[in-house]
This record gives C-alpha cells, structure tokens and sequence, in this order.
C-alpha cells in the first residue's frame, strides 16, 4: 500500500471531515477565526496561516503550445488543521493534513487526467511555510523566486503535471472588504481571501511522458479562514474569468440546500489598470444552460452559463472546454467536484469581447460543502 493509500485508510477511518474539529466553542477557542480587521499583506500573506483551521492556494491556467495545442490546468494546496495543541509531541501526531489536486485538460484531445495528495507535515512527507510561499505534497511543490511564483507538479504513473514560471502582470486584488469574504450569517463564517488575477505563465505541460513548451495565463487564489459555510449551504458555482480587454472577472454562487441563492455570494471585477469594483450578490447574475452528466458520479453539473454584470455592460456565454472535468478525490479530501478550463464570449460595455477561464462546480455530489467546511 502506497504512503497515500495509507494516510488515505487513516482519514477513512477517522471519518473525514467528522474527524475534524466542528464548530463549538472549545474548538473555536483553539482557531483563530477571520475577523473584518486583519490587513493582508503581501509577499507575507504568501505563506501559510496555521492558526486558521482551513487555508488553500488554488492555481489555475489556459495554455497553448507552439503548434496550436491548447491546455487548461489546476494545482491545488490545501491545509486543513485537525489539533491546534496534539497532547504528543511526537513529529508523527497529526496537527494538519496536507491535500493536494493536480489537473491538466487536453483540450484537442477532449481528455482530463488528474491524481492527488494526502499527507502530514510532521514527518516532512508535505508542509507550508509560515515565512513565504513555499508549500509542498512529496514531489508537488509551489514557491517564490523573485516575484514569480514557480509551480511544478507532476503525475509519474501516467506521465502528466506541469513545470511553470508564473510572473504576476497585476497587483494582488482582496476580495469582499479589503480581502475579508463573508459566507455566511454567522460573524465566524468568513475567510481572508485574496488573487492575483492575471499571471503571465510559461513552462511546459507534461502529457502522455511528452513535455511541451506552453504559455498562457493563469490565476492564483488564496483563502484561509476556520469557518466557512453554514448548514443551510448545499455548494457554490465559482467563475474566474480573464477577457481580451485586460478585464478580470471573479463571480461565485452559494446555493443553499432549498435551491434558493444565498445574499452572501459575491465577486470582484478588475479593470485593465488593476482597479477593483467589489460585487454584492445583487450586481451579478448567473444563469445555467445545458448539463452534462457525469457517468462517475451521476451528478448534473451546467457546463454552460450565462453571466451578467449589468452595471459593467457585461454579458457572457461561458462553457466547457471539455465537458467532463469532474474530479473524484476519495484519496484525499473526499469530495466530488467539477473544477475546469472555460471560454467566454459577448459584450462589455458595447463591445465584443472574448476570453478564457475556470470553473469551479461543489454540492453537485456527496454531502453538502457545508458538512465539509463545517
């Protein structure tokens, strides 16, 4: 049995997510909850965050080789704390689990391959700096030179991953008020969470043991926080989106269990001189079109939408690149997720306008992300 298979039967067994700390107040007292004062700073807000229960650093990516070929990609960090204080003091008691998702979509080839992570920090199989963006699952690792971000992930057994150098073209944009994002009624139910929406990528793409020189765009997302969602919140729908006009837009949805839209969903657009407009849940609509089935997991996921700022002059058509980006992680985080590469087309402010992106889909199958980020 492989070191993943084994930390993977030990989370079984432990009930993941029920063998995480829940939301009473003795297990509070132990996290440090998001509160509408933090300032972020950057590089330092880089780094990672221990004393908040749940964090995650999300890298997405369209790319295209030299002969046409195009790509989409995911590389996901996350740390999730089990005991802020373990009673042992051995370097093999668990205090965080690390968990890692990689995705390269073959766009030409209409395929998407992933793999996953699961690991401890203690014993160095994975971990993040507390002092710089340096975080790492085994071989998969993510950290700073200079101001680039350099990303490298790769998937021996069946010969994919990617080797990047991602140079931010914009400043970091924070999200809700001044990076503090609140999900919920609840003054807990919130995290830190900020972007940097447009980062000049090169690199190569390894697919089927062959590497291609790639370049493109990617986004990169940070959140951390103890607490997120609340019983009544099924999932969300989350759009990241760059146009050809240097707009950035990033939109979500939180989709309460009776089919209703939560208040607290929320995004941020981005002018092409980096200015941010913060939206409230009024500001945006999004609208799902056709479905595509996964055959895995039978869930339903809109792999075509519509989304609307009115007051920006903005319409789009968004859809999949490929339909089925579904990703099925009961090795790692368990949950059942459509995460991928999109195109989009329409207007802004009277004019064409097209561009490229990814979304996330959550709540479609297995228990609600509420249970999950509980």
């Amino acid at each position: 049995m492989t070191r993943t298979r084994r930390l993977a039967a030990w989370t079984a067994a432990c009930a993941l997510p029920a063998c995480l700390p829940g939301p009473a107040a003795a297990q509070e007292a132990e996290w440090r909850q998001a509160r509408p004062d933090y300032v972020l700073q950057l590089p330092g807000d880089h780094a990672s965050h221990p004393d908040y229960r749940i964090e995650w650093w999300y890298y997405t990516g369209n790319l295209a080789a030299a002969d046409g070929r195009r790509f989409g990609y995911q590389v996901t960090f996350f740390r999730v704390g089990v005991d802020a204080r373990p009673a042992n003091p051995s370097r093999w008691a668990v205090r965080d689990l690390h968990m890692a998702h990689l995705a390269v979509t073959d766009v030409d080839g209409g395929r998407h391959l992933t793999a996953e992570r699961l690991n401890r920090a203690g014993v160095g199989w994975a971990g993040a700096a507390t002092d710089t963006l340096e975080v790492w699952n085994e071989g998969w690792r993510v950290s700073l030179d200079g101001a680039a971000h350099r990303l490298q992930a790769r998937e021996d057994r069946d010969g994919f991953g990617v080797d990047l150098r991602l140079t931010p073209a914009k400043p970091a944009v924070a999200h809700g008020s001044n990076g503090f994002s609140q999900k919920g009624a609840q003054p807990g139910n919130a995290s830190h969470y900020y972007s940097l929406t447009r980062l000049a990528t090169r690199g190569r793409v390894l697919l089927d043991g062959q590497a291609l020189d790639v370049e493109g765009w990617s986004w990169m997302d940070h959140e951390f926080g103890t607490s997120f969602l609340e019983p009544s919140q099924q999932g969300w729908d989350w759009f990241s989106l760059q146009l050809d006009d240097g707009t950035e837009l990033m939109v979500y949805v939180l989709r309460r269990r009776d089919g209703s839209i939560d208040p607290h969903s929320a995004g941020t657009l981005v002018d092409a001189a980096g200015r941010a407009t913060a939206l409230d849940a009024g500001d945006f609509r999004l609208v799902p079109g056709r479905t595509w089935s996964s055959p895995a997991s039978g869930a339903a996921y809109p792999v075509a939408w519509r989304v609307a700022v009115p007051g920006a002059g903005l319409d789009l058509r968004v859809e999949a690149v490929v339909d089925g980006q579904e990703l099925s992680t009961g090795e790692s985080t368990g949950v059942t997720y459509w995460e991928g590469a999109v195109v989009a087309a329409g207007m802004r402010a009277g004019q064409p306008v097209r561009g490229r992106g990814y979304l996330e889909m959550t709540g479609y199958a297995g228990p609600p992300m509420s249970e999950v980020l509980r």
